[in-house]
């Protein structure tokens, strides 16, 4: 038997940004192993530019996904407004944001960035021998974060509590499957009020993740396999690396 620590992930708007290139900001449709060590620094208070701390967490925790619902898409078309910079010669200042942006020389960014919207994972967590927190200062730092949490982005708030559990489980998919009894229904014990939130009755499908070197312990076959940039490599510099990570479709052909 192993320990896990299991919470949820519910938003009425969530963006788990995959890589960003030029003006597309694309959203995967459950969170990524930054994402989920993200969480877990900001609970604990672990800054991003705390270099040693993060290497920490990176080493210390692993995870396992299953993805409920991975809601609806959502686009939201950017434009912003950036002034470029002067060229050399006197200093230019501006008493106002409408007297920078009324010059000529504007330089017009556009973005295009994914949301996805009534997303719901549930999200284990598993410590390493060298883990600097328990599971139990794990749990209660998302309970009494240090910092804000959000899902993916400053604008995505957490849309129900956490609710973390200790639990004890053989596999990795039994664990994130017994997260049940008062969690088991999230919103309200109602089939329609399920479709309205576009969550499916009683589990429905669901979709595991897992890191492709655990696959003995995970307790289910993989579907498939993908590659995520989305192992931390520097938090301060911002950069990722590759990373292996099994699916298991749950009901179809593993």
């Amino acid at each position: 038997m192993r320990d896990y620590l299991v919470f949820r992930l519910y938003g009425a708007m969530v963006s788990w940004g995959e890589v960003a290139v030029g003006e597309q900001r694309a959203s995967a449709s459950y969170p990524s192993r930054s994402a989920l060590l993200g969480l877990l620094g900001a609970a604990l208070g672990v800054r991003r530019d705390d270099e040693a701390g993060q290497a920490r967490l990176s080493r210390g925790y692993r995870f396992g996904v299953k993805q409920v619902s991975g809601g609806s898409l959502l686009r939201d078309y950017h434009t912003v407004q950036q002034v470029d910079k002067p060229k050399p010669g006197p200093k230019v200042s501006y008493r106002t944001r409408r007297e920078e942006v009324t010059r000529a020389e504007l330089g017009t960014l556009l973005s295009s960035r994914e949301y996805r919207c009534d997303s719901l994972a549930v999200v284990a967590v598993e410590a390493l021998p060298d883990a600097p927190y328990t599971l139990a200062q794990l749990a209660h730092a998302l309970q009494h974060p240090h910092f804000p949490l959000y899902l993916g982005r400053k604008s995505c708030p957490l849309g129900l509590p956490l609710a973390p559990l200790q639990r004890q489980a053989a596999t990795l998919k039994a664990a994130l499957d017994q997260w049940v009894g008062e969690h088991e229904r999230v919103l309200i014990d109602d089939e329609k009020e399920y479709r309205c939130y576009r969550l499916p009755p009683d589990g429905g499908p669901a979709r595991y993740y897992w890191d492709a070197r655990l696959d003995a312990e995970a307790g289910m076959d993989a579907s498939f396999t993908v590659v995520r940039l989305d192992q931390p490599t520097s938090r301060r510099r911002w950069q990722f690396a590759p990373r292996s990570e099994n699916v298991h479709l749950d009901g179809g052909e593993a």
